[in-house]
């Protein structure tokens, strides 16, 4: 499997920073020496614009693989970590290039760790990673990152598929809420219905009584009448 280019990237960026310390160990001999460095001092400002591009890169392509998941979060962190060292390390070399020959034994132990004692301890970053990855290879900790892209996915899932219930649960009561509006406005019709045939039926019950009423004393008249005229008649027989 082709190595990871943001690794492969960082390997060499580091040993730039090595270089660049080796040489400002040189350069600082030839003061404490009384000799020319203008050589050495060209090639370290060379190797620390290199160093500075390489840093930006790293950067750079850290903040796209994150932001496009091709590596996780915790993965991320780690290799923010060992930018942040490459920052620090940078800073340093600046302040001892810049000392003109005083080279202080905490930047000095800090910049030549490595050097000519081999891989191992140029690879001394690796014994600080996490627990999660320490040990497995590219191909493992891509695997690793899968399974917890997999992991994170089928949260989402779950969470969507909740989602929907709610957002289904929202329309179903919504759906019964209209329907007991309807139910309420059928009431309301009926019940309008009912009094307006209630007024109408009292309205017709007192015509029915006044009427009743003019008959009566229709009648009363009409008795008053022919008793009038049986009076009237009746002394001449």
């Amino acid at each position: 499997m082709a190595p990871d280019p943001w690794l492969s990237t960082y390997d060499a960026t580091y040993h730039i920073a090595q270089e660049i310390a080796e040489k400002i160990h040189e350069r600082n001999h030839y003061l404490r020496n009384g000799e020319n460095p203008v050589k050495i001092n060209i090639t370290v400002r060379s190797l620390m614009k290199r160093l500075n591009e390489n840093i930006g890169q790293l950067r750079e392509s850290l903040l796209r693989s994150v932001s496009t998941r091709q590596i996780t979060q915790l993965e991320g962190d780690r290799r923010q970590n060992l930018v942040d060292e490459l920052l620090t390390k940078e800073r340093q070399l600046e302040i001892s290039f810049k000392s003109e020959g005083t080279e202080p034994d905490v930047i000095r132990s800090s910049l030549m760790t490595g050097g000519a004692a081999g891989p191992s301890q140029y690879n001394r970053w690796v014994m600080e990673e996490p627990e999660e990855t320490r040990g497995l290879g590219i191909s493992e900790i891509k695997q690793q990152q899968q399974h917890i892209i997999a992991e994170q996915d089928a949260g989402l899932d779950a969470l969507s598929s909740i989602l929907a219930r709610q957002k289904q649960m929202g329309y179903d009561i919504g759906n019964e809420l209209d329907e007991q509006n309807e139910i309420i406005d059928d009431l309301a019709n009926l019940v309008e219905n009912t009094d307006s045939k209630v007024r109408n039926q009292t309205r017709h019950v007192k015509l029915v009584d006044k009427k009743s009423g003019s008959c009566a004393m229709l009648v009363v008249i009409v008795l008053l009448f022919i008793a009038i005229v049986v009076v009237a008649v009746w002394p001449s027989k």
